[in-house]
């Protein structure tokens, strides 16, 4: 099969005959014909049935197309993407898949305000962890950010390991709640699994079949099927309904000095061992300069994430103090 066939292809749905195909393409039928026929004896489907009319074209054929049109304009992009710049200046990349952490966020933003290149491609990804671990494996991620947590732990790093991809550590925080600075438990220094009993627990949405090993929140038995959840496929989504609600979802605890969190509180989980954050990479690949500075600027986020989460709650507890 080749590209040139899969014009031909294309040619003829959009012209309705052979005949205008090859007018167009300034071909002769018979080497069109010959072409298109060559190429369903190789895949063994038939692409139209010909008639006075001109073409028209079997179920098969208006599947084919489908993607016989993707791959030309694939081919297209691939093109234009390259066959301009051969003089220019080579272009930078860098990819990130993450978790939905704003430390992440904050380590782009970082890395944006960093580059000088003329010539660059940047992305990043808010993803469910199998995919994180996915974009990294398959090559789309340079970077993976993840957190592991004591019943997450063992089996994702038994899955990291099948897929030749290591975990870095970064750190290792207090799991934690997150709620509205208005919420009944808000004047709690720390909570218990007993004490969320009857209050809503906001998730992130995940595919049908995923392992909840995967899923984003900090697992605990108690919550495993809660009386009342809501699921949720974004973060933006998640912390207006903690803003406006009595709902909470369990985490790292790490907020940020941006404004989507000015009414949102952390507070510890009382008895649970930590969360371990970090990243994830190809076991023995070298890194990019700019993953090697975005690795940087990442941890430093982790740090300040750390030190003005603690910041918070201590000022939080002391104006509560001054109050009561």
């Amino acid at each position: 099969m080749t590209f040139q066939q899969l014009t031909y292809v294309v040619e003829i749905s959009k012209c309705g005959s052979i005949n205008k195909a090859a007018s167009k393409l300034f071909l002769s039928q018979s080497g069109i014909s010959t072409a298109v026929r060559e190429l369903e004896e190789e895949l063994g489907i038939q692409f139209f049935v010909r008639s006075n009319r001109g073409v028209e074209f079997t179920a098969d054929g208006r599947e084919f197309l489908s993607y016989a049109v993707s791959l030309l304009e694939q081919k297209h992009w691939i093109e234009n993407r390259y066959g301009d710049v051969q003089n220019a200046a080579p272009s930078t990349y860098l990819s990130v898949s993450t978790q939905r952490y704003p430390f992440t966020e904050d380590a782009f933003l970082r890395f944006l305000q960093t580059i000088e290149y003329s010539r660059y491609h940047f992305s990043i990804r808010e993803v469910d962890l199998d995919a994180v671990i996915d974009d990294v494996y398959d090559h789309r991620a340079d970077i993976g950010v993840i957190c592991l947590t004591e019943l997450t732990e063992k089996m994702v790093l038994r899955f990291l390991d099948s897929r030749s991809l290591t975990f870095h550590e970064i750190a290792v925080v207090a799991p934690c709640i997150y709620v509205h600075r208005g919420h009944p438990l808000a004047e709690r220094e720390t909570v218990t699994e007993e004490d969320l009993a009857g209050f809503p627990y906001i998730i992130f949405e995940r595919e049908q079949g995923m392992a909840v090993d995967f899923s984003e929140e900090y697992r605990m038995l108690s919550l495993k099927k809660p009386a009342r959840h809501i699921s949720v496929n974004n973060r933006t989504t998640m912390l207006r309904v903690l803003s406006r609600t009595d709902a909470f979802t369990t985490g790292s605890g790490l907020i940020t000095e941006s404004s989507s969190y000015r009414d949102l509180i952390t507070i510890p989980l009382a008895g649970k061992s930590g969360v371990r954050i970090g990243w994830i990479t190809l076991k023995n690949s070298k890194l990019s300069p700019q993953a090697e500075h975005f690795v940087e600027l990442l941890e430093s986020s982790v740090m300040d994430s750390i030190r003005f989460t603690e910041e918070s709650r201590q000022t939080e507890w002391a104006r509560r103090s001054f109050q009561g």
